[in-house]
């Protein structure tokens, strides 16, 4: 038996970090100092799309891209913007945000209600095209 379930992880994170509605993102996603992120599943953004101008950084590979000393780093991650995270619904995004302020990673937020709560108020979307390795002949 667990001892705390993912309501409680999630209502803790979000007192460590920063939550912005998806109004407050909306203001500010065109803003160069601003980098948008989504943490879906690679098979999620196929699925649904995404929204334009936000990078692809898989919840499983978070840590390791923002990771300066990690093997898979990604530069964009020391660029010095404000990150904004989201997911489909809103949690996994509070926890993976939680996860990188606590690595240092600064500015950081993440948007309630994640990618739906994005596409209900009317946010932009655009097709992510599967892009599959080449079989080997």
């Amino acid at each position: 038996m667990i001892s705390k379930g993912i309501k409680e992880l999630c209502a803790e994170a979000e007192r460590d970090i920063e939550t912005m509605t998806v109004e407050q993102v909306m203001a500010v996603k065109d803003d160069p100092n601003v980098q948008l992120v989504d943490i879906r599943d690679i098979r999620e953004l196929w699925r649904d799309g995404s929204i334009p101008g936000a990078t692809h950084a898989p919840r499983g590979m978070l840590e390791f891209w923002v990771d300066p000393d990690s093997p898979y780093y990604r530069e964009e991650f020391g660029s010095g913007k404000k990150f904004i995270f989201f997911c489909a619904g809103g949690l996994r995004s509070a926890l993976a945000t939680q996860a990188v302020h606590a690595m240092g990673l600064a500015p950081v937020a993440h948007m309630a209600g994640g990618f739906g709560a994005w596409v209900k108020a009317g946010g932009a979307v655009e097709a992510k095209e599967a892009k599959l390795p080449k079989a080997k002949s």
